[in-house]
């Protein structure tokens, strides 16, 4: 009987798969954990035992520093958001949803711009560049190496609409993977059973998640920002927070707001503020009963 502390790698039926340096175990989770309406996700770090003549068990779940609902995934680092400059046009508003969720959850937003062979970046590029938020356009070796350099030793999401490369992308990270447009699931051997679970897989030194949930944006809709938490999910609002006139201001055209003041000065992109002001309306609708 030994020890172990490992990553839940994948997730079927009941049965966990840890992976414990080189090797992978796999598991059950205790009793307790059910008894305690605790289900263990894709990404916890845990604790093991792995018994010679009898199941493998999950032992302890160590704290999450965040976790989705759908899909359900824990202790993400990177959310890297594919966006090309052409075939498809970038869609800001969707981008700023998903930077706005990563923001909320705790996990770090990697843009990055695709098919810069098509159109310049720089549309792109200058719309996040006075965020704080990392960019890295696809225009040399370089950047993929700086790219690589950010997934090393992380669990990376890899998020964006159809069409911007992201199988391409991964392909480039990593030649063993040899994936088709569209079939990442099926370089991982994963039956039409298990085609709605997510799993990670080994890139560039850390993990990529792999699930329909990311790839169809299905959990944009599943996590609440409410509009008191919005602002601090735009990170270049942050200093400006708590020195409006106003303690009740919205930020969006309010007397003696000092982040409307900074987006008229140029501080503050006007395309992130129009997608603040759109998301702060859609966020004034949501009912007590759905949070």
């Amino acid at each position: 009987m030994e020890t172990y502390k490992g990553i839940i790698t994948k997730g079927i039926g009941g049965f966990y798969y840890v992976e414990v340096a080189d090797a992978t175990y796999e598991c059950k989770a205790r009793g307790v954990f059910r008894k305690n309406k605790i289900t263990p996700l894709i990404g916890d770090y845990v604790d093991i035992t792995v018994n010679d003549n009898a199941e493998n068990t999950i032992d302890k779940i160590y704290e999450r520093k965040n976790f989705l609902n759908r899909p359900p995934v824990s202790n993400i680092d990177n959310l890297i958001i594919v966006v090309s400059t052409a075939l498809p046009r970038p869609n800001f508003l969707v981008i700023d949803k998903l930077v706005a969720l990563a923001e909320h959850k705790g996990i770090e937003p990697i843009i990055v711009i695709s098919k810069t062979d098509l159109s310049h970046y720089n549309e792109i590029y200058s719309v996040y560049e006075k965020t704080g938020i990392c960019v890295i356009p696809l225009i040399s070796d370089e950047s993929l190496d700086k790219l690589k350099d950010v997934m090393n030793g992380c669990v990376n999401a890899f998020t964006g609409n159809s069409g911007v490369g992201k199988t391409t992308l991964l392909n480039k990270l990593d030649g063993n993977l040899a994936l088709s447009t569209g079939e990442i699931s099926e370089k991982l051997g994963r039956g039409r059973h298990t085609t709605r679970q997510a799993q990670l897989f080994k890139v560039c030194g850390g993990y990529v998640i792999d699930t329909p949930g990311f790839s169809s944006l299905e959990f944009e809709k599943n996590e609440i920002i409410t509009k008191e938490d919005l602002p601090y999910c735009f990170r270049e609002f942050r200093e400006y927070l708590g020195f409006c006139k106003f303690s009740s201001c919205t930020h969006i055209n309010d007397k003696g707001c000092k982040i409307v003041e900074a987006v008229n000065d140029g501080k503050i992109n006007p395309i992130r503020h129009e997608n603040y002001a759109a998301m702060y309306a859609q966020a004034k609708e949501i009912k007590k009963w759905e949070l």
